[in-house]
């Protein structure tokens, strides 16, 4: 069997969630492999709002085994409030979540680095959640980071203490002080519980699962555009988030990879600082942000808007080998006469490409937009590909036929149900 990995193509936020909870009846596991709580994967069914941080989006189905890989870094305050929302709404989720041993731990004073580190920016922030995230890859790579395991070891409040005198004193060289005394109480507690938890060698686990015949599904976190090196750097998070980082955030060798659902939107979001070449300054990206509520389901952040691009859907799909496109949010763009898309990139010294810079910041780059009819049909209450309108089956193809990748999911609203499955032939 391979293990199939879905992966977000855009700046994230494109509704990785959604399906991942879509496909996951047909698995026997969905493994997260980077990332953390600045992720927030929204699910939406039978009324209810979910949004999931840490845990794996297969969580909802009592027959999956879910796992938080290596890769991961795990806020254990973060992750015990997670799984206590869920317990109030009736899932059992420590029944079938395995925890990997090797994921890193973001420990309170992480998430001050995080904090004193953005401000020195000034300006030139990065657009950080202030999660703790990029300190803790950072000590991961320092090799000074602790780990999952770690909790298990009879010196843990040592190698705990020995790590926050570390950051004492790189705030203290910022100027400001480290107080965690309130969020270290959360922190031990936390702890506690999670020690009562599947901790387990998960590599271990996936690659027994291969061999038994077993399903996997691995679920990315953030977008490809946030690769830490295939990324708009530095306006980027600090994993991998392509298809390679699956390998070496869940243990599994390159040849095991099977089907790679690239995940994108109709149109184009962003949150935080970085280049953005299709935004749209004006009451069109409003009518996107309202429309599709975009709006951060971690930080409650505005997301920026803009049209579709086409380049960057390129890059995205070459670096991760995409097998299968799944459009997100058609719906959206109900109320628009004309829709635009962008095709390629004119630089400022002339030169029309449709390949990405070395950066998307470039002075004088331009978007060059092709205009396709809007199609003003509500798609959100149609169930049938069959009966979708022709402006918009036109928009799929013309998208496929410049991405040369056959759409074979469309979402048309936020609900489960509200997923087209499209019958296609390679394009």
């Amino acid at each position: 069997m391979a293990v199939d990995i879905l992966l977000g193509l855009q700046w994230g936020d494109e509704g990785k969630g959604k399906i991942v909870d879509v496909l996951a009846p047909t698995y026997d596991i969905v493994a997260r492999f980077q990332g953390g709580p600045n992720a927030g994967h929204t699910l939406e069914f039978e009324g209810t709002k979910h949004v999931l941080h840490q845990i794996p989006s297969g969580i909802f189905h009592p027959h999956i085994q879910n796992i938080i890989g290596n890769g991961v870094v795990l806020d254990p305050i973060v992750f015990r409030i997670e799984m206590q929302k869920l317990q109030d709404r009736g899932v059992d989720a420590a029944k079938n979540l395995y925890i990997s041993k090797k994921a890193s731990l973001i420990l309170p004073s992480h998430k001050v680095l995080d904090r004193v580190s953005e401000e020195a920016l000034g300006s030139g922030k990065i657009g950080s959640t202030l999660k703790g995230i990029g300190p803790t890859y950072q000590d991961k790579i320092g090799r000074v980071g602790l780990r999952v395991g770690d909790i298990l070891a009879a010196d843990f409040n040592d190698r705990y203490n020995k790590l926050v005198e570390r950051h004492r004193k790189t705030v203290e060289f910022y100027g400001q002080s480290l107080d965690v005394s309130e969020q270290e109480k959360l922190f031990f507690e936390a702890v506690d519980y999670l020690r009562t938890l599947k901790l387990v060698d998960t590599e271990y686990m996936i690659n027994d699962a291969l061999q038994s015949g077993k399903r996997i599904l691995a679920e990315g976190a953030q977008g490809s555009l946030l690769d830490i090196d295939f990324g708009t750097y530095p306006f980027v998070t600090s994993s991998t988030t392509m298809v390679a980082g699956a390998c070496t955030g869940l243990g599994v060798a390159p040849k095991y990879i099977g089907e790679v659902y690239g995940i994108f939107k109709a149109y184009c979001t962003r949150v935080g600082s970085g280049p953005f070449p299709t935004e749209l300054l004006n009451e069109e990206g409003e009518a996107i942000r309202q429309a599709g509520r975009e709006f951060g389901s971690t930080t409650g952040r505005p997301r920026r808007c803009g049209w579709v691009d086409l380049p960057t859907l390129k890059y995205s799909i070459m670096l991760n080998g995409v097998t299968q496109l799944n459009m997100m949010k058609a719906d959206v763009l109900t109320d628009f006469d004309t829709i635009k898309v962008c095709t390629h990139y004119k630089l400022a010294s002339g030169e029309i490409t449709d390949r990405l810079p070395h950066s998307l910041d470039e002075a004088g780059l331009e978007p060059i937009y092709e205009e396709l009819p809007g199609w003003r049909v509500d798609l959100n209450k149609i169930d049938s590909t069959e009966d979708l309108p022709e402006a918009f089956k036109n928009y799929l193809t013309y998208i496929e036929s410049h991405l040369n990748v056959p759409i074979t999911i469309v979402s048309v609203g936020p609900d489960r149900k509200s997923t087209l499955k499209r019958e296609t032939e390679k394009v």
